[in-house]
């Protein structure tokens, strides 16, 4: 039956019956004939039939979410007796909203050096897309908020408070100033995230606070390109604090806080809540706490931003 489970769950990804299969280096029919097989043993019906997948039942879903739990158990069964034999190892799939994905590298550099045999990868993703993957135990953790539109059964361990920033070039109103409110920066023509992401409903919430909406000239999924959007001269941006740990000061560019309101919220690592944990995700989060990778990811954002705030 394990075997079906792993068919079904690809199905699930795939929503294709010869995408699925061809992931599970089977044939269609194999993959097919393996979900009858497995309605037939459970005696109900598990996918909507027609000319091509369009779905699970009510009862498929069940069997879905049974089946989740317990390949994701007998992954985390694998790796605890690997490491009993050889030392933690493994495939560590780490997902991160794209605000705090400079914090990440300062996360895993430590966790690599302990445990050199664990490969990561890493996807930029929203925090809603997070919460999804770590249902579907397709994500081991995550760095994602943990204050505003909180996540729902996991684990948190706090890494940092991530602030907020106007970038804009001194000529477009940066001046002498040293700090800007949220009501000042809604009549600048303006570059966020796009809506999909928490940073702009973040964004968005404190522009209705000060009794302002905006509708910006350029919209993007990319911190990264926000900067380049701001050095090309198309506008300002809202940026989070960790994109100015990563970019270098210009003379023609300032950093300014974003003040009335003055928002914060706490951005960490997430991993699922469920007995027992993943080895992985549990020994991501001892690392955090045992190193105190919180301290230390603070302390350089600091550093960081020193430059750009004078």
């Amino acid at each position: 039956m394990f075997r079906k489970f792993i068919y079904l769950l690809a199905l699930a990804r795939e929503q294709h019956f010869g995408r699925a299969a061809a992931a599970c280096h089977v044939s269609q029919p194999t993959l097919s004939n393996a979900i009858r097989q497995l309605e037939e043993e459970l005696q109900v019906p598990i996918v909507e039939r027609g000319q091509k997948f369009s779905g699970f039942t009510p009862e498929g879903l069940k069997v879905l979410d049974y089946a989740r739990r317990v390949v994701a158990e007998c992954d985390g069964l694998r790796q605890e007796l690997t490491a009993m034999a050889q030392g933690l190892s493994g495939h560590l799939r780490l997902g991160a909203i794209p605000t705090a994905l400079p914090a990440v590298a300062r996360l895993l550099a430590p966790f690599n050096r302990r445990y050199p045999k664990i490969r990561s990868c890493i996807t930029s993703l929203s925090s809603r897309e997070i919460q999804r993957q770590l249902e579907s135990f397709d994500l081991d953790a995550a760095v994602t908020y943990l204050d505003n539109e909180p996540l729902s059964h996991v684990r948190t361990v706090p890494l940092y408070t991530e602030r907020y920033f106007l970038l804009t070039r001194r000529t477009d109103g940066g001046g002498p100033a040293r700090s800007i409110r949220w009501a000042d920066a809604a009549d600048l023509p303006l570059c966020l995230l796009t809506g999909d992401m928490q940073n702009r409903r973040i964004a968005d919430s404190a522009f209705r606070m000060a009794d302002r909406s905006v509708t910006p000239v350029t919209e993007t999924n990319s911190i990264l390109t926000l900067y380049t959007l701001v050095r090309s001269g198309l506008g300002a941006a809202v940026v989070p604090g960790q994109l100015l740990t990563v970019v270098s000061p210009q003379p023609d560019l300032v950093a300014l806080p974003l003040v009335e309101p003055e928002l914060s919220y706490t951005v960490g690592l997430v991993t699922t809540d469920r007995d027992p944990a993943s080895p992985l995700a549990k020994a991501l989060a001892g690392l955090v706490v045992e190193e105190g990778l919180a301290a230390s990811i603070r302390s350089a954002t600091d550093a960081a931003l020193a430059p750009w705030l004078r």
